[in-house]
């Protein structure tokens, strides 16, 4: 069976009540075309939509991607929900092949912080924590985590909060990403953006 390949640009949204399953998702007309390559082909990205909404209070998985070319550097996820809670139940985690989380991030409202870490080797890094934090409780929020080839890079609100250094390599082996949240989410969007297939990551 052949793979099937995401274009260069292509864009997965998911929309409506996520955590529901009434989202909908879509694609700039690329997504599982079978595209000629150079190089062996690539398995697209496999977006996975929670069928059941969380319970009050509890924090489930809302939204999970898997893309085996490696989800570093040049790809942006979009999430936009709302948060009408006090406590810290929202984040989102980027894994590697193991299962390490190669990048968390986490509002903290109770302390009007964001909180950034990895968990590698059983073990939980050096935290970095921002004060930026733009978000108002009882209000929607959007937060937006890009990558390039030394940095993921978190925006809230359209404000620049947070630089997070790589702690692992290679990027390539960045294939998973998960976003939890006690609410169910307004909208996911999944973007790659300026790679080409000739990239082997870092």
């Amino acid at each position: 069976m052949e793979d099937l390949l995401v274009g260069e640009g292509e864009r997965l949204r998911t929309e409506g009540e996520v955590g529901a399953g009434k989202g909908t998702v879509t694609s700039s007309a690329t997504l599982g075309v079978r595209l000629p390559s150079p190089r062996p082909a690539r398995p697209a990205y496999i977006p996975r939509l929670l069928l059941l909404p969380a319970e009050a209070g509890e924090m489930t998985l809302q939204f999970e991607a898997f893309y085996a070319g490696g989800l570093a550097p040049g790809w942006n996820l979009l999430v936009q929900g709302h948060s009408d809670s006090g406590e810290d139940k929202f984040e989102i985690n980027f894994l590697s092949e193991t299962g390490d989380i190669v990048f968390h991030i986490k509002p903290r409202f109770s302390s009007a912080t964001i909180v950034a870490n990895t968990f590698q080797g059983g073990h939980w890094g050096q935290e970095e924590v921002s004060n930026v934090f733009p978000l108002v409780l009882g209000e929607p929020f959007e937060m937006e985590v890009s990558s390039d080839a030394e940095h993921f890079h978190v925006h809230a609100q359209e404000h620049k909060v947070l630089q997070f250094s790589h702690r692992h390599r290679p990027l390539a082996a960045i294939t998973r990403v998960q976003v939890l949240s006690d609410h169910r989410l307004a909208q996911v969007e999944l973007a790659r953006r300026g790679l080409s297939w000739g990239d082997v990551g870092y």
